[in-house]
């Protein structure tokens, strides 16, 4: 299966609680930290839901 690395670019001070434990299940607890996931329809909600804090890396 494919697969996508994601990299959280913006702290998450400030961000509501959801959006915490969101990056918390992506496996992102800190910043410029790079993470690879299987490619699903469940992981792009979640990335889509912290998109302004996250980039998809290539």
């Amino acid at each position: 299966m494919a697969t996508i690395k994601i990299q959280q670019t913006k702290s998450r001070i400030g961000a509501p609680k959801d959006q915490k434990r969101t990056l918390d299940a992506l496996g992102l607890t800190k910043m410029n930290r790079i993470v690879e996931k299987e490619d699903s329809e469940v992981l792009r909600g979640m990335i889509r839901k912290v998109r302004h804090l996250v980039t998809v890396v290539e």
